[in-house]
């Protein structure tokens, strides 16, 4: 197909309204056309133009709707991928993908046989700390990275949250919510680990887990940590990475979410993404032999690049950046991390090997 590709959009909560309507109304060729919302008309206050339906069947039935965009909470996200991929429609689905990789097995084996598109909502693949650590390994700045760590970390040491997020629910909690992007990432920039080990923990006496550390090992020697905890008020650097030619350390997160947040429109902004220069990575590395020691600006962040790359994905023109074999291998990551969790010890990736890396 070419030309406007018609969205419908499932939610608009947090997701829907934060995340997801402001980048598909700033990509030329994309037209949100549809919401459902279960109880109110709040899309149309900032969106006048768009028809708000009470049920997602709506969608479905309407054949001028060509991509249906799902923003419930993950523990739905399969039952509404399928019944909209079995409807005739592509798909975009927040993440996490599912709660279980058998489910995401069954979506991906779905949209092949509707002949559709299927992809997850990894937008931070597309935050400028991200894009930037890219670049940097691609450059080959650090050398052979030997030891990373990423830390999603905040002050919340009282439980006072009563949403679905913190429920008992599969797909809920911390380590579906955040660690799923840095698993992601983690296999992005370093391919899928040897073997995983998981501390994934209920610290406030919840329902779900907040807090996890998880580390990778690379037969390579790497080693990646991930971590998340609501008991740091003193902030550890996002991202650390140490080579055999030096360190890159980056403190701060990516500006697009709180500008997204504030209610600010992508496309209404000149310098979208564009990150303070005090937040700016620092780098002690020898380039060149030369020994160098200063901060690398970060590249500007652009979620509204995840949807123009879909948009141009179904219409033939762009290879898909975020393929749901992707999205999947992160939530069996998350299975065996888990389990290792339970167990007490690390796991060895048996999986390596099915699972593609773009």
């Amino acid at each position: 197909m070419s030309g406007t590709i018609k969205v419908g959009l499932i939610g608009y909560g947090f997701a829907g309204s934060a995340f997801h309507a402001p980048i598909i109304t700033s990509v030329p060729g994309l037209e949100l056309t549809k919401v459902v919302e279960r109880r109110s008309d709040k899309s149309k206050e900032r969106y006048p133009w768009v028809e708000v339906v009470r049920d997602a069947r709506d969608l479905y039935a309407d054949d001028a709707i060509d991509l249906v965009v799902v923003t419930t909470p993950s523990t739905d996200h399969y039952a509404f991928v399928k019944d909209a991929l079995l409807a005739g429609k592509h798909v975009v689905v927040e993440k996490p993908f599912t709660p279980s990789s058998a489910e995401a097995d069954e979506l991906i084996a779905l949209a092949k046989k509707q002949g559709k598109v299927l992809t997850v909502y990894h937008n931070r693949r597309f935050d400028g700390d991200f894009l930037t650590l890219r670049e940097i390994l691609d450059q080959d700045l650090l050398g052979e990275v030997k030891e990373a760590e990423f830390h999603w970390d905040g002050f919340a040491p009282v439980l006072r949250s009563t949403n679905w997020r913190e429920g008992s629910e599969p797909g809920t909690g911390v380590f579906y919510d955040l660690g799923v992007h840095f698993l992601d990432q983690a296999v992005k920039l370093f391919g899928i680990p040897a073997t995983i080990s998981g501390d994934i923990r209920k610290q406030r006496g919840g329902e779900a887990h907040d807090y996890f550390d998880v580390t990778l090992q690379y037969g390579s020697g790497l080693k990646v940590r991930l971590k998340s905890s609501k008991f740091v008020r003193e902030s550890f650097p996002r991202y650390s990475l140490h080579g055999t030619k030096g360190s890159f350390v980056k403190y701060g997160v990516d500006p697009q979410e709180a500008a997204l947040i504030a209610g600010t429109q992508p496309s209404a902004v000149r310098n979208w993404g564009k990150e303070p220069k005090e937040l700016w990575g620092k780098i002690n590395a020898s380039v060149g032999g030369l020994h160098v020691e200063g901060v690398i600006e970060t590249i500007a962040g652009s979620y509204v690049d995840y949807y123009r790359n879909v948009m141009e994905h179904i219409n033939g023109q762009a290879e898909l950046e975020v393929k749901p074999e992707e999205a999947r291998l992160a939530i069996q990551l998350i299975e065996l991390a888990l389990q290792s969790s339970d167990e007490g010890r690390a796991l060895p990736v048996p999986f390596a090997e099915a699972a593609p890396i773009a």
